[in-house]
């Protein structure tokens, strides 16, 4: 038992940062998820460097990194099974889609919520081809951070996934 020890301890801290790093994605705001700029690629790249060590501290062995891969692996398999199992934990931790447009009208109380500007609610919706947001007859801020569009007689929907930004090949 001695020897598992230290990567038990590693498996332990890489569980309470991926539940931190989980949390501190959902306080900032899921929009950020899906709408990634080459600051916020930058921004992941960079937590993750700055976490690596407080996961496996000085640990660089093959061991150390499969004992934090495997806590990962663990943590990530249970938050999916809750999300699944429990609509109460699924909301708490992905919360609920924000309805940013009704019939036409701007709800300012959901783009407060969703920390959208009118400008961004107006780019979004002239990415899903609407000129005007009065022309909108639903619109919303998914749980995955991506914004569905409704207009006409609600039979057409449109889903438009942001490009991510592509890494350069040297």
């Amino acid at each position: 038992m001695a020897i598992l020890y230290p990567y038990l301890i590693i498996v332990l801290k890489s569980v309470t940062i991926y539940i931190f790093i989980v949390g501190a994605i959902r306080l900032f705001g899921k929009k950020e998820l899906s709408q990634l700029s080459v600051f916020d690629l930058v921004f992941i790249l960079l937590i993750s460097n700055s976490v690596q060590n407080a996961m496996v501290g000085n640990d660089s062995s093959v061991q150390g990194g499969i004992a934090a891969a495997l806590g990962l692996f663990i943590c990530n398999y249970v938050f999916r099974f809750l999300l699944l199992k429990s609509k109460s934990f699924s909301n708490a931790v992905q919360g609920e889609e924000i309805v940013l447009v009704l019939n036409g009208k701007v709800l300012q109380d959901g783009l407060k919520k969703a920390r959208m500007t009118e400008e961004e609610l107006e780019m979004a919706i002239r990415e899903h081809s609407i000129d005007n947001i009065s022309d909108a007859n639903l619109v919303a801020l998914e749980v995955d951070g991506n914004i569905s569009v409704l207009s006409d007689d609600f039979t057409k929907k449109s889903v438009r996934r942001r490009k991510k930004p592509q890494l350069m090949h040297p």
